[in-house]
This record gives C-alpha cells, structure tokens and sequence, in this order.
C-alpha cells in the first residue's frame, strides 16, 4: 500500500465503507432502543389492537386473581364479508384454556364450555364479564394487576395471533380505554 503524505489511495473507499458502518450502527441502535422501550413500557404502535385478516382483536385484559383460575376479555370484529368463529384459545399462564359463556340455570349463572364463538360478517363481539369469556384454568401464578401474558387465539379461517392481555385490579370491568373519568363542572 502506498503511502503519500499518511494517506493512501483506499482512504475514500475506507471513508465511505465507515461512513455505511456509522448509519448502519446508528439505525441498529435505534432499532434496538425501540425495542428495549417496548418490552420496558410493556406497550407499542398498535398493540392496543391486532389484525388478523379480516379480524380486529382488541382491548385484550383480564382481572388480578387470587386463585388458580381467571378469565380473559376481548373484543373482536369480523370486518369481513364471511363468517369465521373463534374456535380455540391457548396461553402459557395456565394449564387449560377453554371458551365459556354465562347461561342462567334458575336463579343461578353458571359457566358452560363452548366449542366455538361465532363471528359473523360485519359485526362485533365482546367477550366480557357475565358473558363470553376465555377461562383460564391451573393457573401457573395468580394473575397480578399489571402483569401482562401472552394469549394465542385461533380462528375457523383466519388462522392464530398471539397478543398481550393486560391485567387489571379485581374490581375492574372493563379494559382501560373503556374505563373513562369524567369530571363535570357545575
């Protein structure tokens, strides 16, 4: 390699090839600064809401037990033209995980397995206390306000999605952004 005056004739190349490492390195550690904020703060763009196809899943949440069973609440939306069911649910928090519904047998509910829960086109289903509910039994560790797990739901036809669901204090009844404080002025 010649040298002329402690320059060479590589310097340009070398200056544009760490010039590329320099934006490189900087996307990186943006991209990992990104990454470390979401699992810090436990939320990201968009995790409010999940879409799977023609489905809208969202408001994911469950409340804080004190036992080894829970519940999981959602909402889902098949903005779709065909029907689809929610067929199956599934989570590493629990040993099993069914689909159940409330029925009124005399004066009393009661919680009854259901093989599917049917999404028809257009239309929205809640799944939220004293009706459709993901029942999570064996639980592995109560659920404490402010955890988070991860839920896997599958679908007849638009497949499975992982998402987060976000507990809630005992008392809660629905998700946060449903839970509003309102202050009137008189």
């Amino acid at each position: 390699m010649a040298l002329i005056r402690g320059r060479s004739h590589y310097d340009p190349i070398i200056e544009d090839i760490m010039r590329t490492l320099r934006s490189a390195a900087l996307g990186a550690a943006f991209a990992a600064f990104a990454t470390l904020a979401t699992f810090a703060t436990g939320t990201a763009a968009g995790a409010h809401e999940t879409r799977l196809g023609p489905l809208q899943i969202g408001h994911a949440w469950a409340r804080a037990t004190a036992g080894k069973a829970g519940a999981a609440y959602l909402e889902i939306r098949n903005g779709g033209g065909q029907p689809d069911k929610l067929v199956s649910a599934a989570s590493p928090a629990a040993a099993t995980v069914e689909l159940h519904t409330h029925i009124r047998d005399g004066d009393v509910m009661r919680m009854r397995k259901v093989p599917a829960i049917d999404l028809a086109p257009g239309k929205e289903v809640k799944l939220a206390p004293g009706g459709l509910h993901v029942m999570l039994i064996g639980l592995k560790a109560p659920l404490k306000a402010g955890d988070r797990f991860p839920l896997t739901l599958t679908f007849d036809k638009a497949g499975s999605v992982t998402l987060e669901v976000e507990v809630q204090p005992v008392a809660a009844s629905a998700p946060p952004a449903h839970q509003h404080h309102h202050q009137h002025r008189h």
